[in-house]
């Protein structure tokens, strides 16, 4: 069965995409069998994989049921995934029927026994797209940007946690906060730091010690269709987010 894990932050820019395209093709370099799911109408993780998200299947014809789990599962040298687009913008509206915060659960335990991880992509947002994320997961990871916004909005996701949690997934935990476009140079970084130790607490979880440093090939990569660990695998991105695969596998003892 496949651990299933979301990147979540209701902030934009913290770096949920990069992060999720760099966790899928870490673990598949290990060995592992992974499926991205983009639940971010932008359709930025298909994308930076190399899925014309245009012009396939999408998480939103599944979940209108339009077409089969199956077909909709595109197949990349770095993973598979199932993309997204615009048209997922409309769900907080569309899907209103009873039970809709299971959609997503649902949905994968038809494939959850094919894969050892399953990596949700989020959307900017505390919506219906993420509640279904946080429904169908074992654990978060909350990327962040060392700055005070940033930091708020994690504290505002801790909220949607607790009442995921008591109504729908009991057993949903923070395997930890992840620390992107980092420069150690900088004050600010360090108070951040410190005060996400705080937040860390509050979640009953902790700060990655891995820090994710940023670079130009960040920024490119997704227009080749890579994460940044195979696009530029010596920039700092890369050796960082190979360090941080390795510290998630290591909390997940596997």
């Amino acid at each position: 069965m496949a651990y299933i894990i979301a990147l979540t932050n209701q902030k934009g820019g913290v770096g949920k995409t990069t992060t999720s395209c760099a966790l899928i093709s870490g673990l598949v370099s290990k060995g592992n069998k992974v499926l991205g799911v983009d639940l971010d109408p932008q359709g930025n993780l298909g994308f930076s994989m190399g899925v014309d998200i245009e012009n396939c299947p999408t998480i939103y014809e599944i979940i209108k049921g339009k077409t089969a789990l199956q077909s909709a599962i595109q197949k990349t040298e770095h993973g598979d995934v199932i993309a997204s687009n615009i048209l997922l913008s409309g769900a907080e509206i569309e899907f209103n029927r009873a039970g809709r915060e299971f959609i997503l659960k649902n949905i994968l335990s038809d494939v959850d026994n094919k894969y050892d991880y399953i990596i949700i992509d989020t959307p900017p947002a505390l919506n219906i797209l993420t509640v279904n994320a946080y429904v169908a997961s074992q654990a978060l990871i909350i990327p962040m940007i060392p700055e005070i916004l940033s930091l708020l909005g994690v504290s505002q996701i801790k909220e949607t946690i607790d009442t995921v949690k008591m109504s729908y997934n009991k057993n949903l935990s923070v395997l930890g906060i992840l620390l992107t476009r980092y420069n150690a140079r900088f004050n600010l970084s360090k108070e951040v730091n410190d005060m996400a130790d705080n937040i860390a607490n509050q979640l009953d979880t902790d700060v990655f010690e891995t820090k994710i440093r940023t670079s130009v090939a960040v920024a490119e990569a997704p227009a080749y269709g890579e994460s940044v660990i195979n696009y530029a695998p010596s920039s700092n991105p890369a050796v960082d987010y190979s360090n941080f695969v390795e510290e998630v596998l290591k909390k997940l003892n596997k």
